[in-house]
């Protein structure tokens, strides 16, 4: 097979991998702390100490990933370096998962339960997410050739985690909650994902072929001093790690439970309109990611960053200008609440260019391999592609502190243990669903309006200022843009020839 048909095999193959894993990723990032909310109850202690774990489990596994990096830089089997990480890891990422989301454990003894599976769950997913993103590098050093498999993994990435979005909420919550209750629909649907996942990365094990040069180079040890100087020795990737973790944050506050939250207390505990909310509010993005390597050839990475933060600056008015002024319920068009319409709009043009962002951000990070390279003399694949899912999961932990504290600030638990109480009865047999739900309607009505806007605000606010922070960031201090890429991989080029001379 030549290099142009194992380049199409592979573009077809290995982003097809990420779909599954991606279901398994948006349960467990942006739907494991609503679980917990809607069918615990739980204390303010019990609350604080669920956002501890689960930030001391993000930190952990955090800094767990540089030296997964670093492991799997030193594999060497008949199967690669990437691929029997992939397998392991995923296979034992479905096993915890599925322990995670079929437990009847309430109080304190949750708490402890919870604390052991989201440690196994950090260990386990990032054997498979590490080496999984960890072969784009090793899929080609072109540069035209990586934004489209970045581009089209992201897209793949993207349709696996719509598709859980829109269907972890619409059976889970409200009148089409599978089996009844909210419990039991998350335990089902755990099943499924765990099962999906693996299906989908046999198109990577069985379908991938990625370069193995890295066989003629000596085997790096394992060594902590490598993966600091990799990373300390590389200014580039310093400062677009610190840009790409702050963009993180905001763009992960929405997704982290505080946008359903939001969605449930302002217009109704039906897990379809949350459903509505990011199918819409991420359709538009797989446009962004069809053609982008279309778009990354017309306009440059800067250039196309200023178009994406004023698309993202209408759309965050949008959602703020009838949070604000309407009142839910108060205009219809079609049959839809015309607030709710205008909110869910305005979070699509402003996820538009949060995930724009995301796109960019995940490619200049890829880029420092070659810089890398450039300034050390060594690539260190395994190391600097670490640094993305270490950063993704640093930003994810300090989101569950945001969606926590928002929580309790804005006295929204009173209600959702309430809630977490009915939808218990319901499973135990001892209400029928039909009360459970005009229960719950009555609870809902007494929120107060303060509380909502609470949520709003959080969701617009905080997203928008982090975004802009992250962009004047990145104009002063990236310098890897398209031309200076395009010089470094010219004189890599060189050297390789000079020493085949």
């Amino acid at each position: 097979m030549d290099e142009k048909q194992r380049n199409r095999r592979n573009l077809i193959m290995f982003p097809l991998g990420t779909v599954g894993r991606d279901m398994v990723y948006t349960l467990v990032t942006n739907f494991l702390l609503t679980f917990v909310l809607f069918t615990r109850e739980l204390t303010a202690a019990q609350l604080g100490a669920i956002t501890a774990i689960m930030v001391g489990a993000r930190v952990f596994d955090a800094l767990n990933d540089p030296i997964m990096g670093n492991i799997i830089e030193r594999t060497r089997t008949r199967w690669g370096k990437f691929k029997p990480w992939i397998l392991v890891g995923m296979f034992s990422t479905s096993a915890v998962i599925c322990a995670a989301f079929n437990t009847k454990l309430q109080g304190w003894s949750f708490v402890w339960f919870f604390g052991l599976i989201y440690f196994l769950y950090s260990i386990a997913y990032t054997m498979g997410d590490i080496s999984y993103w960890g072969m784009i590098p090793a899929l080609s050093s072109d540069g035209d050739a990586r934004n489209v498999f970045t581009a089209r993994t992201t897209l793949f990435a993207g349709i696996g985690s719509v598709s859980a979005s829109i269907f972890i909420p619409m059976f889970t919550t409200g009148a089409n909650a599978i089996g009844g209750s909210t419990s039991v629909a998350f335990g089902r649907i755990a099943l499924a994902v765990a099962v999906i996942c693996p299906a989908f990365l046999c198109f990577v094990l069985f379908g991938v072929k990625e370069n193995r040069d890295y066989e003629k180079e000596p085997v790096p040890p394992v060594s902590f001093k490598k993966i600091w100087s990799t990373i300390t020795g590389n200014d580039q990737l310093l400062w677009i790690a610190l840009i790409f973790l702050i963009h993180e944050v905001g763009n992960g506050v929405v997704v982290s439970g505080v946008g359903a939250t939001y969605i449930y207390f302002e217009f109704g505990y039906e897990g379809g309109l949350y459903s509505l909310f990011t199918t819409v509010g991420m359709s538009v993005t797989a446009l962004l990611m069809l053609f982008y390597p279309a778009i990354s050839r017309k306009l440059h990475r800067k250039k196309l960053m200023g178009v994406l933060v004023k698309v993202s600056t209408a759309g965050y008015l949008l959602m703020l200008l009838p949070g604000l002024a309407m009142k839910a319920g108060a205009a219809m068009l079609g049959g839809v609440d015309l607030k709710f319409l205008l909110i869910t709009l305005g979070y699509m043009l402003a996820n538009f260019g949060q995930y724009g962002f995301y796109l960019i951000l995940m490619i200049s990070v890829i880029n420092t391999v070659e810089y890398n390279e450039y300034v050390r003399g060594t690539r260190d694949e395994g190391i600097i592609t670490s640094l993305r899912p270490f950063l993704t999961k640093l930003a994810s932990a300090l989101t569950v502190v945001i969606a926590s504290g928002t929580y309790l600030l804005t006295g929204v638990t009173s209600y959702t243990n309430r809630i977490s109480s009915l939808e218990n009865a319901a499973a135990a047999g001892q209400i029928t669903e039909a009360e459970k739900l005009a229960s719950i309607h009555e609870l809902l009505r007494g929120a107060s309006h303060s509380q909502s806007m609470g949520l709003l605000l959080v969701m617009i606010a905080l997203p928008y200022a982090l975004m802009l922070i992250s962009y004047w960031l990145y104009l002063r201090r990236y310098t890897l843009d398209e031309p200076e890429y395009d010089r470094i991989c010219a004189e890599l080029r060189a050297r390789k020839e000079a020493r085949g001379a």
